[in-house]
C-alpha cells in the first residue's frame, strides 16, 4: 500500500477546509484524495462543497473521472483549481459537457 501520492483540499460554502490523501494499493482498490477529503466533509455535517484542490509532486492535477462525477452530484458549479501561476480556475460542469443527469 502507498498513501498520499495526491493530496487534496476542498473548501465549502461557509469556508471550511478538508483535506485528504490518496490510497493506492497492489489491487487498485484505492481511494482518491478529493473522496477522501469529501468523505470528512459529509462526516462533519458538510454538504456545499464549492471548490477543489489536488496536488501530486507539487503539481496542481485535475480531478479524475470518478472524483468529477462524485462532485457533480454534489454541486456542479464546483471551481476546480488548475493553476496556481497565473491562478486559475474552471467550473466543475465546464469540465463535464453533456452530463448525463
Amino acid at each position: 500500500m502507498y498513501t498520499g501520492s495526491v493530496a487534496a483540499c476542498i473548501a465549502t460554502a461557509d469556508n471550511h477546509l478538508y483535506t485528504g490523501i490518496s490510497i493506492d494499493t497492489a489491487c487498485s482498490i484505492g481511494f482518491c484524495a478529493e473522496r477522501n477529503a469529501i468523505g470528512s466533509m459529509l462526516t462533519d455535517g458538510q454538504n456545499k462543497l464549492t471548490k477543489v484542490l489536488a496536488v501530486k509532486d507539487s503539481q496542481v492535477i485535475m480531478p479524475c473521472g470518478v472524483c468529477r462525477e462524485l462532485m457533480m452530484q454534489i454541486n456542479p458549479n464546483i471551481k476546480v483549481l488548475t493553476s496556481i501561476n497565473p491562478f486559475k480556475t474552471v467550473a466543475l460542469n465546464k469540465l463535464m459537457p453533456n452530463y448525463w443527469m
